[in-house]
């Protein structure tokens, strides 16, 4: 067994360690043999039982599966785009997804199982399609995070116009929303975010070579056989689904696509295929944790989750610009 596959099953167990430990974790103070009980057994108080398998399980699951779709978003959109510093929040599709849930939820607040995440995928498309666009005007693909970060604050702004004359109570509802957070989470969304992230897992499993291909410039992957704009477009609508899915149902998470692509490389590489799974698993234990920071912080409220990211993106993103001064 090898270094990288030996840290690969390293990060699988810490996976599952994670998930369990932080169902421990919460404002309800239950004991660990009563939590045993309630996880091979059953639950003989009715309040814990609820407590255990509709609020903290669901709650934990969506985390692993979020965290996983962001860090491989991600990392798909840095090999694909060539760009170490290519997140969802910065290229614009977090905004995207966000302007289209903002519209859904003020519109069509009675009725949002499906209309939420299928307008979070419209408005993550629209931002690509605008970002892509902007950049064959300009004929130079590797602006495509420049065009991002524009298209970003231009989504965000109509969002912020949209809810300034929105209806109050609906208004506050959106804005905790885009903060992001997972304390309205339930096992149907769990459901439905695993299964736009075992497609999409599938889908760069299958095309890892050509992505690889990428990596080496465009004309060396054409010469190669690949068809560098289908598959660019292809992974970017990929990333669009997956980054829309989770900000439907989580709110705006940003930067765990950009920090989580980075900590993968310096431990296994750089190829795609090492590089999915290590960021799916590292994606999962961080937002695993972020959560349970944030449910357990503060007494007697909850901290955004979204806000914990920021901050710590920030702080990484200000780290990396540091490091590459002191390498230049």
């Amino acid at each position: 067994m090898n270094k990288v596959t030996t840290i690969l099953w390293g990060l699988s167990a810490l996976v599952i360690l994670s998930a369990m430990a932080a169902i421990t974790f919460g404002p309800a103070d239950i004991d660990s043999a009563e939590l045993i009980s309630c996880l091979v057994s059953s639950c003989q108080n009715p309040i814990v039982n609820v407590i255990i398998w509709q609020v903290r399980i669901p709650r934990v699951l969506v985390a692993l599966v979020a965290g996983m779709g962001l860090a491989i978003a991600g990392a798909i959109l840095q090999n694909t785009t060539r760009n170490p510093l290519a997140d969802p929040y910065l290229f614009g599709i977090v905004s995207g997804a966000g302007l289209g849930a903002t519209i859904a939820n003020i519109t069509l607040a009675d009725n949002l199982t499906i209309a939420l995440p299928l307008a979070a995928f419209l408005g993550a498309l629209f931002a690509v399609i605008i970002v892509v666009f902007i950049a064959k005007v300009l004929q130079r693909m590797e602006q495509l995070l420049l065009a991002g970060v524009a298209v970003s604050f231009m989504l965000a702004s109509i969002t912020q116009f949209i809810l300034y004359f929105g209806e109050p109570f609906a208004t506050n509802r959106v804005i905790f929303w885009l903060m992001g957070s997972l304390a309205r989470v339930e096992m149907s969304n769990f459901y439905v975010i695993a299964s736009v992230l075992v497609v999409a897992i599938i889908t760069v499993f299958a095309l890892h070579r050509q992505i690889d291909a990428l990596l080496l410039g465009d004309e060396s992957a054409a010469s190669l056989g690949v068809d560098v704009d289908k598959l660019r477009l292809l992974m970017l609508g990929i990333c669009a689904a997956l980054t829309a899915t989770i900000v439907a149902y989580c709110g705006g998470i940003g930067f765990v696509g950009l920090m989580i692509p980075h900590i993968v490389r310096q431990l296994v590489g750089v190829t795609t295929l090492k590089l999915i799974i290590g960021s799916a698993l590292i994606g999962a234990i961080f937002l695993i944790w972020v959560d349970v920071i944030a449910r357990s912080s503060l007494p007697h409220a909850e901290i955004p989750i979204g806000i914990i990211t920021s901050a710590l993106g920030s702080i990484f993103f200000l780290f990396i610009m540091y490091r590459s001064r002191a390498i230049n």
